[in-house]
């Protein structure tokens, strides 16, 4: 029976996907969702979450096609709405996508050091001593010496999971106090990169002394260049806009010497430490990358307990698992 305030089913489709399309936040397209049998069948047909969560986070374009693994979900309440099976696993993975990139804390997603360009003396001045949470004055990464000013350098960091959410990078430089006049080795400029892997990486306790190569990665996003300050403070470079990283590494380009060493008069760069902030979603997606592009297909994994029990107290979606 039709209800006399039902706009759903009294006005044209047009119109009321019009009206639909005006909600900014997906927890509220999640609640439309759960008004009626009839409003539900509205938004899963029309894919109005995944239509939201593109104009949210436009990296999510390059999603071409999702899946589900592992204990198919058990309700019935979306089956019997005899919709198309695709468009019900669709709401179902990008309501699960748009909880994960808005309610998880924003902490460090850096999990591992991949390699550097260059390492002065290693391994006492290795990548891996920018992720160490106990800085001590002498503990950080050096480049090798350069007479070209303009060398740049780069660190290459491995993120907690291949769907990352970036918002914030924050870059430390060394301060040498055992050198004459205290110089701090800061490049003159800085800038990010994120990006899949062409091929499986391994890493393991000698990563640092990998050689850094530009063709193991596949590029898929680049900041613009910020300046830095030449001084030892933790410097915070927020981007435009929040980043999805799709692939989970991240590339810090160092651009520019501005101190040379008083020891061989060579420029050098050096690191204390390294953060990137945002969101993880790891242990609830996979991806596999299937072009250099960086378009990739995500599978939805079932059975991780902690998230399951976050969502449950949340609710996040009525018909989201």
């Amino acid at each position: 029976m039709e209800r006399p305030h039902d706009f759903v089913e009294r006005l044209e489709k047009d119109m009321s996907l019009k009206i639909l399309l005006y909600l900014e936040d997906p927890y509220d397209l999640a609640a439309v969702s759960g008004v009626s049998k009839s409003w539900r069948r509205f938004v899963i047909e029309n894919g109005l979450l995944k239509q939201l969560c593109l104009k949210l986070w436009p990296d999510l374009s390059k999603i071409i096609d999702v899946d589900e693994l592992i204990d198919k979900p058990k309700r019935d309440d979306i089956s019997t709405l005899d919709i198309p099976s695709f468009l019900t696993r669709d709401h179902r993975v990008f309501s699960l996508l748009s909880y994960g990139l808005t309610s998880f804390p924003s902490n460090d997603q850096i999990k591992d050091a991949v390699c550097a360009s260059s390492t002065d003396r290693y391994p006492d001045e290795r990548i891996e001593n920018t992720l160490m949470e106990d800085q001590l004055e002498t503990t950080y990464w050096s480049s090798g010496g350069e007479a070209d000013q303009t060398v740049p350098e780069t660190l290459v960091y491995k993120l907690a999971a291949d769907l990352c959410l970036i918002s914030e990078i924050h870059v430390q430089p060394y301060q040498a106090f055992t050198e004459p006049l205290d110089p701090t080795y800061s490049a003159e400029a800085v800038r990010f990169c994120m990006c899949h892997r062409r091929s499986p990486l391994k890493l393991s306790d000698s990563s640092a002394a990998q050689s850094y190569d530009d063709d193991m990665f596949m590029w898929t996003y680049t900041s613009p260049e910020y300046p830095m300050a030449q001084t030892s403070e933790n410097q915070r470079f927020r981007l435009p806009r929040p980043i999805l990283c799709m692939g989970g590494i991240l590339k810090i380009e160092l651009l520019g010497r501005a101190q040379n060493s008083y020891i061989d008069g060579l420029y050098y760069i050096c690191v204390s430490h390294v953060q990137a902030f945002g969101r993880s979603l790891g242990p609830l997606f996979e991806i596999s990358v299937i072009d250099d592009t960086g378009c990739c297909i995500v599978n939805r994994i079932y059975g991780v307990p902690s998230v399951r029990n976050e969502i449950d107290d949340r609710r996040c979606c009525y018909c989201c698992y």
